[in-house]
């Protein structure tokens, strides 16, 4: 998350007029779409995830309980907020291991961590809306900050939440990354997408840990991408038998989803997948030393889950 503040006023802009150019400049940068909704308390989101919350779906996520103010309002996160400007960026690789017998691993992790890739193009477009607004107050933030980004994706007309609990938008379908500007400008705003899911239920059908219990409801701790980045302990026994060869998150709910059929592969060249990775043998991953991990996943989402935990989660499918 960032702050930055216009220094130099060129001249105000018509709502229409820098709305257009936000939207434009935006795609100039890579981003598949923007979408802007007004800033203001998330009322549904916030019984969504107060119910979420109370029945415990959270697993050890103990920080999703914090900031609940900051994380239902953004205008309590960013004071004198306005506008919530909601950008898309795809990252389906052009090329993925499909060996289903080795390792694998989601699709985002294939290339460079997206939080350096999306913070950086998000800073540029807050930089371009200081220039031409001139005094402008705002934060951006990927994926690292109490923000429901899919809640106002959702909202600013960039998809709807999936049955499990993705956005999706009709054209990038669900395999895009997320990231908000929040300002402190007025603009027009979008109108939220209509639900296209319909009486769809094959990602619940296809989750081989019945993660998703209902309609947009997931169980962290049943969850395999909970399960191998999140969890800092040991693994569910329960789960024994039913996690596939996921060694880091899991793509298994999109990959079954009808909107990610067909879809157009990225050509954002950070996320091109490294092909020291697509290439990777099941003994490799297993004789895997930290060395080597650092030299493969460096600069790549997979740190996250370092190298003890890539490790636990190796050994868990093995034994």
């Amino acid at each position: 998350m960032e702050r930055i503040v216009g220094a130099n006023n060129i001249g105000i802009m018509e709502k229409a007029e820098i709305t257009m150019l936000i939207k434009t400049e935006a795609k100039k940068l890579g981003f598949q779409d923007c979408g802007i909704a007004p800033a203001g308390f998330l009322d549904k989101d916030a019984a969504y995830l107060t119910g979420w919350l109370n029945n415990n779906m959270h697993a050890g996520m103990s920080y999703m309980k914090r900031h609940f103010e900051k994380r239902t309002d953004p205008t309590k996160l960013v004071p004198g907020a306005r506008s919530v400007i909601s950008v898309i960026l795809n990252y389906y690789p052009p090329e993925v291991k499909n060996d289903k017998k080795n390792a694998q691993i989601s699709k985002y992790a294939y290339g460079r961590d997206y939080h350096n890739v999306v913070k950086k193009k998000l800073k540029k477009l807050l930089e371009i809306i200081c220039e031409y607004e001139g005094t402008v107050t705002g934060r951006f933030f990927v994926d690292s900050a109490p923000v429901l980004e899919r809640a106002w994706a959702a909202r600013s007309g960039l998809g709807w939440i999936g049955k499990n609990s993705n956005l999706i938008n009709r054209k990038y379908g669900s395999f895009i990354f997320i990231g908000e500007l929040i300002i402190d400008l007025d603009l027009e705003y979008d109108n939220p997408a209509k639900d296209y899911c319909g009486n769809c239920t094959k990602c619940i059908d296809a989750c081989p840990t019945n993660a998703i219990v209902a309609d947009q409801v997931i169980d962290a701790s049943r969850c395999i991408s909970y399960q191998t980045i999140e969890n800092k302990g040991k693994i569910d026994h329960k789960l024994k038998g039913k996690m596939g060869n996921w060694v880091f998150g899991c793509d298994i709910c999109q990959d079954i989803c009808p909107w990610n059929k067909g879809i157009t592969p990225a050509n954002e060249p950070d996320f091109i997948p490294r092909k020291e990775i697509l290439e990777m043998t099941r003994d490799e991953w297993n004789k895997l030393d930290e060395e080597k991990f650092n030299q493969l996943f460096s600069g790549t989402a997979l740190k996250r889950t370092g190298f003890s935990g890539l490790k636990r989660n190796i050994a868990f499918l093995e034994k």
